[in-house]
């Protein structure tokens, strides 16, 4: 759950109407001094914000009387206004009765994460500063007519108690930090999901097939709300997404390329099987403000216009011509792999001729063209895939056998044709070949069409004819094909 409208969106809000936030005319100047006029390090909430809140405790509250488990988890970050934005709701699960036993006191339990913050941190003009310690944050949380014996309340991520939950910060946290963080927070969640998982559970992996009359406290199926916000949520829900595979690009400061966005009070729900394992039933809804007549005055922060493009990287990182080109021996990185296969399929064979199958493991293989195995008496072993890549992005690959000497399945992405992506990835074909005093030294490839001819030639290549024998839909075919043969000059 993403939190409500705090004052500080607000803030950004008022700003961007004021100095026309993402048109032409667009003051940065005045922005900045606005913003660092009026901003707060930890905000609590807007007007609107309290009554998103208010709105969100009834509709959880009544969702979790029917669907939850007694007691609730909660867990916050320590900033004020994700706080703010749970108290309501956790109020009203205080006070119902259904659904819980007459001897448990206990209906909620709160765990506050020292390292589920907001991006950026804690500051004011990048001067930095330590946030509520553990006891502010009970103190804050009891002022809110939450009754101490309702609830439970924990702290993970804190250097000790008196300190706050920012006093390490050195000033604005920057985006490479922060999605560390987030894969820091991820592998702690799933480890304390898997915690509060009974063995004895029986519907852990068919909820619904729980007795529609049962307590809900009876159930082996626990209840977790996060409430956090939206930037940061975003790397978490991206990691959830691709699992423990997920990494960070090299650009620095540069975040990913896609992320999820949400409303304020937005809710994205999840079902969690343990080891890792989430479902993602739904993102970002928002139906306790859609059914209110005034829903579209209480919807906010989930627009293009409310600056979520901020975070987008820029077209100069991730469109740059600046390449990096890596080549592998063996086996190959997954998310490499997965994106080679697919430049082939796409740009290489023909699609109607089958599917392209993984190996038990990625290595490189023989080069297929249309159903056809072109035999090379060269080991496969010997295959090396070179790779030019943007970040995490693959746009173009060449494959290279340095005992036969032959170039193979040279791919370039259409968007990257005109930064000499083709060159770069021959070049290094050569350099790598200068370097390897066991390589073949004449590099050998079979162009098809005048203009992959054409492109080689520039390159400094000569044409030759040969012939050679191919296997054909796992028959010998005796014909013979013209080859072209490419020594460098």
């Amino acid at each position: 759950i993403r939190h409500a409208e705090s004052r500080n969106n607000e803030i950004y809000s008022e700003a961007g109407k004021k100095f026309h936030w993402g048109a032409p005319t667009f003051d940065q100047k005045g922005w900045i001094e606005y913003v660092n006029a009026h901003r707060d390090a930890d905000p609590g909430l807007s007007r609107r914000g309290e009554e998103q809140a208010e709105h969100l405790g009834e509709y959880l509250s009544k969702v979790l009387e029917k669907e939850g488990s007694s007691p609730t988890y909660v867990i916050t970050s320590p900033m004020r206004r994700t706080i703010k934005t749970v108290i309501p709701t956790i109020r009203k699960i205080i006070n119902q009765t259904d659904n819980v036993h007459d001897d448990d006191s206990v209906r909620c339990k709160i765990l506050v994460h020292a390292q589920y913050f907001e991006v950026e941190g804690c500051h004011v003009k990048n001067v930095p500063e330590p946030g509520m310690n553990q006891k502010e944050i009970a103190e804050f949380i009891y002022e809110e007519r939450v009754k101490k014996e309702n609830v439970t309340m924990n702290f993970v991520g804190f250097q000790n108690e008196e300190s706050g939950w920012y006093c390490h910060g050195k000033g604005v946290e920057n985006r490479v930090e922060a999605e560390n963080r987030s894969t820091q927070f991820y592998m702690w969640l799933c480890d304390w999901l898997d915690e509060q998982i009974k063995d004895e559970a029986e519907d852990i992996f068919d909820a619904a097939a729980v007795a529609k009359m049962e307590k809900a406290h009876n159930r082996g199926r626990r209840t977790i709300l996060i409430v956090g916000h939206g930037e940061f949520m975003g790397y978490v829900l991206r990691r959830i997404v691709c699992g423990f595979g997920h990494s960070m690009e090299s650009y620095e400061g540069i975040p990913h390329r896609s992320t999820f966005v949400h409303f304020n009070t937005g809710i994205s729900e999840l079902e969690y099987f343990g080891a890792g394992r989430f479902l993602l039933m739904g993102t970002n809804h928002t139906n306790h403000l859609d059914v209110l007549e005034n829903s579209s005055c209480l919807k906010s922060g989930g627009k293009i216009t409310d600056g979520w493009s901020y975070i987008m990287p820029e077209d100069n990182d991730v469109l740059s011509p600046g390449l990096v080109t890596d080549f592998y021996a063996g086996n190959v990185d997954d998310h490499v792999f997965d994106q080679v296969e697919a430049m082939k399929k796409l740009y290489l064979y023909d699609q109607n001729k089958g599917s392209m199958r993984r190996k038990s493991r990625p290595t490189i293989n023989e080069d297929e063209r249309d159903g056809a195995i072109i035999q090379d008496k060269a080991s496969v072993e010997n295959n090396i895939l070179f790779v030019s890549k943007r970040g995490h992005e693959v746009i173009g690959s060449a494959l290279f056998n340095r005992e036969s000497g032959r170039l193979m399945d040279v791919i370039v992405k259409p968007c990257a044709r005109k930064n000499a992506v083709g060159q770069s990835l021959v070049q290094a074909v050569k350099e790598y070949v200068e370097r390897d005093t066991n390589a073949c030294k004449t590099i050998t490839v079979f162009p098809k069409g005048d203009n992959i001819k054409s492109f080689f030639d520039k390159l400094g290549f000569e044409s030759t004819q040969e012939k050679i024998k191919v296997l054909c839909d796992k028959a010998e075919n005796e014909d013979r094909i013209m080859s072209m043969k490419i020594s460098l000059k």
